[in-house]
Parts: C-alpha cells; sequence; structure tokens
C-alpha cells in the first residue's frame, strides 16, 4: 500500500510539474482569433465574427490599440508576450493561473476599419475541458480597461 501512494504522489507531482513547466509553442498557440480554430470545448471565449461576442470597433488605429492592450496584458500578474508586437497588429500572451499554473493562450488582433480599427480576441486554455468562465472574465475585464482615461 505504500508503495502504491509513493507512486500516486510521484505520478502527482510529475502531472503538477508538467502543466506548469509545459512550454507554449509560438507555431501551436500564435493564430489568428477566428471562429474556424474553435474546438467546441467550453474552455476558450472568442471576440470575432461567429464568436461569443462580435469584434470590437475601436477609434484607433490598430497600432495604438494593440498598444494599449498589450500594457493591459503585461500589468496582469503571471502573464508574458509569446509573440508578435503592437506594431505588428498582432500579438499572443500567456497568462498562469495562481494555484496549479494552468496556462491559457491569449490572441488579438487590430485590423484597419474606416479611421479605426476591428478588435478581435480569443482566450483559450491549454488544459481541460472547462474553465469556470475565466478566459471570457479575462477579455471582458481586457475591454473595460481600454476605456479607462489612464491608459
Amino acid at each position: 500500500m505504500r508503495t502504491f501512494a509513493l507512486v500516486a504522489l510521484a505520478l502527482l507531482l510529475a502531472g503538477i510539474a508538467y502543466v506548469r513547466l509545459a512550454p507554449m509553442r509560438m507555431s501551436d498557440w500564435h493564430v489568428a482569433p477566428d471562429a474556424s480554430r474553435r474546438t467546441g470545448k467550453p474552455n476558450d471565449y472568442l471576440v470575432a465574427e461567429d464568436g461569443d461576442r462580435a469584434a470590437v470597433l475601436r477609434p484607433e488605429p490598430p497600432a495604438d490599440l494593440l498598444s494599449k492592450i498589450d500594457l493591459i496584458a503585461l500589468s496582469e500578474p503571471r502573464t508574458i508576450r509569446l509573440a508578435g508586437t503592437p506594431h505588428d497588429r498582432f500579438a499572443t500572451y500567456v497568462q498562469r493561473s495562481l494555484l496549479m499554473g494552468y496556462p491559457d493562450a491569449i490572441s488579438v488582433r487590430a485590423e484597419p476599419d474606416g479611421t479605426g480599427s476591428r478588435l478581435t480576441i480569443w482566450s483559450r486554455s491549454r488544459f481541460g475541458h472547462g474553465d469556470l468562465g475565466v478566459n471570457r472574465k479575462r477579455v471582458e475585464r481586457w475591454l473595460e480597461k481600454l476605456d479607462d482615461p489612464e491608459m
């Protein structure tokens, strides 16, 4: 029984280490936010045509809009930019959960639309099936912060 418990503990620790240390490869996660790439799992949130919410129209030029998003994203805890830059008008961020370190990828794109921009965002979990609404809450929080005059 003791051997079984030790093996179970070792497997649990290995699983936790894998989640915390698993690389997020740019080629897998830095992808355009559009409905055609969705998995059908309830652990993502898409702001785009045919998404959970329509793309957001903003008055700022794309690079300026992505600069604001970049500041918002990188001001959040445990968040890094995986790929892209505001100048590219397309960037992907990784934010990890506090306790287990579960990674979520957030791809953001701004395209010219009239005198402003069309913003699309896709936030999705790498592991699991559900996310308890974490991806939706994150995206909605970032969008609210865009209207903050301090940004």
